[in-house]
């Protein structure tokens, strides 16, 4: 199943134009990147001394990849742009939001936007009239003159920005998937802006280090800023711009090809999604049926043919990262499942090891809502008579070892962090301490030529959301103790420089996992404390998932720091794609929610095994064994003891291998990083388990074969298929969901949609 691209790490001191040394692996950078210099015709852009001091302290690697020229006069906050802002945010929203509540996940494509924004703004600048709209001191032309570059890249920041948080989606469909809550829609909302916003206060604390020191070179910014720039016709050759006529014509022929053919296995043949071979042989036999089916078995073997099960993480993930993630795959599904399944231990088979869920003693469903009561102050809190009578919140041997998983993660990161970056973070800082408050580095020159945001608007930009926040927590709509909400402020500013820190380097996005869960239900494990499941999520949400937006912020803020746009814009877009995009990411989900309830709410099975919205029910086992039992009853019981060890595998990992490393450093022990190995032994396959097979073998295929021995062909081709073949999928995503879902199409039971099982594995 296919993660969001999370792990990376810090470069070396002297960064190679392809590469970027990171946190365990080697992450491949754009290699569009490597004609911007050494191919480049002078006559294009002027040469400049890199050993000057304007130069030295920015890393070769951005050196290679961004312009030092600036246009001032170039257009960027235009009507063309602020419309083509609104339509590709609308459609990254939608397609995001969709993408949440089923099990297979493909980000909406920023390289389409990118590719797709630019023809169509220059089309606009061609047929809009020459007006002018008089509205005082806000009046605009229709069409200030040519596209500019700038333009073009505040469009992508926007869609970018806009396809990313759907917090204002995220209490309500817990609470209306399980318990029965319909949550107000204001409530929901202003939740959701004040996390947004949230994000912007977060990011501001770290900008002044992150996005004005060079040291900081954000390498997922610096891939978006090398298509940027290949597609500007002032940085090009003519060699340059006949090779990006064939990206583009293959690009669009990627396409429509993958467009076309996911109409099977989403609609018409959903068979080729998840091809059992076992389940051929020995079709009425359970144990093979478990062992081959890709739907509710381990997948030995399976073969997918649907994209969503594959996505272009087998061109961005570098391999060393595959390896890891397929070996994590192997150890959960193909060595750790059939132990606990077919050896009874764990609590197996009394707690379906396939399921997210929580079960009483005897295997059967938890009655969590039985256990809430409310005192006379409106106050969630526990039933004490009925838990005594129903006993703890039991889970399956794979979401309990997920726990441990994730709390070994949590901790991996910042120890592999200290003992493989710590001397590179101490020379960073030394020099930021040399080099004073001000950089004086090309790129910090031109952007401060334009007027940045003032200390009172990020201090208002502060208050906003926390203000917001505050009414929401107050009103006691979303179930939280109003005191946790200041403890969860801090736990989330706390957390922004160092895992900003090691993602600006690396492109690597520590997850906290459930160690904030941990702490707020310690907090609350007291008499007369509220203690509802939807109170911890939305703590979850403060203290933890915000640090997600403020990611994505700060990537988009460097991009417009690499490309010398108006600070004063790039934080403006950003707000008004957030604001935008909530309502349209609230309107998807009530839309799911009508039409897919039974499936994502686990009433009924998903033939297909896409419509499980498996992360909301993690959210909720999560919220039920933390803040409603509490953190102090769990691990007081044998069965959950053993997760606390989790804290030491985190710690002793890294340290294992870093010893390793020094010992013998040619054999890269520091490749195999043990917060991605963490991180990915703690993703749940319990509703799917195909795709990491065929994603492993077609990323042999690209990212080793091809990279190591057509590594031509795999510069000029990889990113662009990549970014194709995920747009071709969320196109016929979002196709299916606006023809056929809303109007309730569906299609005939056939042999290769055959109304038991998609797969034939009918034994199970």
């Amino acid at each position: 199943m296919a993660q969001r691209p999370e792990e990376t790490e810090l470069p070396s001191e002297k960064v190679q134009p392809s590469e970027v040394k990171a946190l365990g692996a080697t992450v491949e950078v754009d290699p569009l990147q490597e004609s911007d210099k050494t191919d480049s015709d002078s006559s294009h852009a002027p040469q400049y001394d890199f050993t000057s001091d304007e130069f030295k302290n920015i890393p070769e690697l951005v050196q290679t990849v961004c312009g030092f020229e600036d246009d001032p006069s170039a257009t960027v906050l235009t009507f063309r742009s602020i419309i083509l802002s609104a339509i590709f945010c609308t459609i990254g929203s939608v397609v995001s939001q969709l993408s949440y509540f089923r099990t297979t996940y493909a980000p909406f494509p920023v390289f389409f936007v990118i590719l797709a924004s630019d023809p169509l703004g220059r089309f606009m600048a061609r047929v809009l009239p020459k007006r002018k709209v008089g509205l005082g001191r806000f009046s605009f032309s229709l069409n200030p003159g040519p596209w500019s570059s700038k333009e073009h890249a505040i469009v992508g920041i926007a869609a970018n920005a806009g396809s990313q948080g759907q917090w204002a989606t995220f209490l309500p469909t817990n609470a209306a998937l399980y318990y029965n809550i319909t949550m107000n829609p204001a409530v929901a909302l202003f939740f959701g802006w004040g996390s947004a916003l949230l994000g912007f206060a977060f990011a501001a604390m770290v900008r002044p280090i992150l996005i004005d020191d060079p040291e900081f070179i954000f390498p997922l910014s610096l891939q978006q800023v090398t298509l940027y720039r290949s597609m500007d016709p002032k940085n090009k050759t003519d060699d340059e711009k006949a090779r990006s006529r064939q990206q583009m014509k293959m690009f669009y022929i990627l396409l429509l090809a993958i467009f076309v053919w996911q109409f099977l296995p989403e609609y018409l043949f959903p068979f080729v999604g998840s091809l059992a071979p076992l389940c051929w042989f020995a079709s009425r036999n359970h144990n093979v049926n478990f062992i081959g089916a890709g739907r509710g078995g381990m997948g030995l073997l399976n073969i997918t043919l649907n994209w969503s099960n594959i996505t272009s993480t087998v061109v961005t993930y570098p391999y060393s990262v595959q390896v890891i993630i397929f070996s994590t795959f192997v150890l959960t599904c193909w060595i750790l499942i059939p132990i606990a399944y077919f050896g009874n231990i764990w609590g197996s088979p009394t707690y379906n090891i396939m399921s997210n869920s929580v079960f009483q003693k005897n295997g059967s469903a938890y009655p969590f809502n039985d256990l809430i009561y409310l005192d006379s102050n409106g106050l969630q809190h526990v039933n004490e008579t009925k838990y005594e009578e129903v006993g703890l919140a039991y889970s399956g041997a794979q979401y309990t070892w997920q726990t441990f998983m994730w709390f070994a993660s949590y901790l991996s990161s910042y120890v592999w962090c200290a003992l493989f970056l710590g001397p590179k973070i101490w020379k960073i800082w030394k020099a930021r301490k040399q080099t004073g408050r001000y950089h004086q580095d090309r790129l910090s020159k031109i952007i401060q030529k334009y007027p940045g945001i003032t200390w009172w608007e990020w201090v208002l930009l502060t208050i906003i959301p926390i203000g917001i926040l505050l009414g929401v927590v107050v009103s006691r709509a979303i179930y939280m103790p109003i005191w946790t909400y200041f403890v969860a402020l801090g736990f989330g500013a706390a957390a922004m420089l160092p895992m900003s820190f090691v993602y600006a380097m690396s492109g690597f996005s520590m997850k906290v996992g459930y160690f904030n869960e941990l702490i707020y239900g310690y907090m609350i494990d007291a008499p007369g404390s509220s203690r509802h499941p939807l109170g911890q999520l939305a703590y979850r949400i403060i203290s933890g998932n915000v640090w997600y937006d403020a990611r994505i912020v700060l990537e988009d803020q460097k991009i417009g720091h690499y490309l010398h746009i108006p600070p004063r814009d790039v934080v403006g877009i950003q707000i008004i794609a957030n604001i935008l995009a909530l309502p349209i990411n609230y309107g998807v989900m009530r839309w799911v929610l009508a039409t897919k309830f039974d499936y994502v709410s686990g009433r009924e099975k998903d033939p297909l095994g896409q419509w499980t919205g498996q992360e909301f029910a993690s959210y909720n086992t999560a919220g039920i064994q933390y803040a409603l039992l509490g953190p102090r009853k769990l691990f007081e019981s044998d069965y959950y003891k053993p997760i606390l060890w989790g804290f030491l595998a985190g710690a002793a990992a890294p340290v294992v291998f870093w010893l390793l490393h020094r010992k013998w450093p040619r054999a890269r022990f520091d490749l195999w990083n043990t917060t991605i190995f963490f991180a990915s032994a703690a993703t749940f396959y319990g509703n799917l388990s195909t795709g990491p097979f065929t994603t492993f073998l077609v990323g042999t295929f690209t990212n080793f074969f091809l990279f190591r021995y057509r590594r031509k062909f795999w510069n000029k081709w990889a990113y662009i298929s990549g970014a194709a073949l995920d747009t071709g999928f969320n196109a016929n995503l979002l196709f299916i969901f606006i023809f056929l879902g809303t109007t309730g199409a569906k299609m005939v039971h056939w042999w290769g949609n055959n109304a038991d099982s998609v797969e034939r594995c009918f034994a199970l």
